[in-house]
């Protein structure tokens, strides 16, 4: 896994990123739970993955988390997810 990296400017694509490609459920889930942990309420994080699968059920798996997936963008084999952390 992959630690988060902080943003590198001002912006909308500027949330700290979690590259878990190569990775597989349920770990994408569990590593991308764990990467919301040290952020505060309303932070964003973006979740790379290249696992089918984990593109639809991570989105799911958090939402049911309590966060909030803004976003999920899908091209070559590679999905972006946009998390908002839910509440402490």
């Amino acid at each position: 896994m992959t630690a988060p990296r902080p943003p590198t400017g001002p912006g909308p694509d500027t949330a700290p990123e979690l590259d878990l490609r190569g990775e597989k459920c349920p770990y994408t889930f569990l590593k991308a739970k764990l990467g919301l942990e040290p952020l505060p309420p309303g932070a964003r994080l973006r979740v790379i993955l290249d696992d089918e699968t984990s593109a639809r059920d991570v989105p799911r798996s958090l939402t049911g988390a309590g966060h909030r997936v803004l976003a999920v963008e899908r091209e070559a084999g590679i999905s972006v997810i946009v998390v908002e952390r839910g509440g402490a």
